[in-house]
């Protein structure tokens, strides 16, 4: 194990904007079991966060979220199943995180675990979705997963997390995100460098090069 430099940083992101939230609730608990294992964690309120593409992306919220994504070493997302699949708040949180801001990626080379809650019986719909979009975000999306079926019943009053299968089945989560982030941050460049880019780069840079002896010789 490399050198711990300084805590792990975790951003949460749910999936819901109701009153008790489910998706909330179950990343709150994340939280709180992954701040005990030594992680620093933040939590991003998608409140008046507005529709992707509805205002210029140096709205607040949009500037929130993306420093949040750009100060994580690691990220959770949780999201309720909404007819089958993700909400729009979870879907919209990620559409305004971009790919790249210039020459930084806000979210290559992070780890990422995947968390949803359902109303029924147990499925695996907006998890898998959630794979999707952490692998098309270039993201270290761990193996361990966690679904939550028939949320209503698996809180307690004060919000904190009954004792189950499925809070065992979170912390195991959260050990597996703290242990792959710990190995992971220290190898990003290595690990996301990748052939074409580097092409890419040595093209451009081959392209300045000429134009500079260009100017010179006029």
């Amino acid at each position: 194990m490399k050198s711990f430099t300084h805590k792990p940083r975790i951003l949460f992101l749910y999936g819901s904007l109701r009153e008790r939230s489910y998706s909330r609730l179950l990343a709150e608990e994340s939280g709180r079991i992954i701040e005990k294992l030594g992680a620093e964690v933040r939590f991003f309120n998608p409140l008046e966060l507005p529709i992707y593409g509805s205002v210029p992306d140096t709205h607040p919220k949009v500037q929130e979220l993306r420093e949040l994504s750009l100060w994580s070493e690691g990220q959770v997302w949780s999201s309720p199943e909404m007819h089958g699949n993700i909400t729009g708040i979870m879907k919209n949180q990620i559409d305004w995180i971009p790919l790249s801001i210039g020459a930084v990626r806000p979210t290559q080379g992070r780890t990422l675990a995947v968390m949803q809650v359902s109303g029924g019986s147990q499925s695996f719909n907006a998890v898998n979705t959630l794979r999707i979009l952490g692998r098309w975000m270039r993201m270290f999306t761990i193996p361990n997963q966690s679904s939550v079926a028939k949320a209503y019943q698996e809180f307690n009053d004060d919000g904190t997390m009954k004792d189950s299968a499925y809070r065992d089945r979170a912390i195991d989560v959260m050990e597996e995100l703290y242990k792959f982030t710990l190995l992971l941050r220290e190898e990003v460049d290595h690990l996301t460098d990748r052939h074409s880019e580097r092409k890419e780069k040595t093209a451009k840079e081959a392209i300045a090069i000429a134009n500079r002896a260009l100017e010179t010789s006029n």
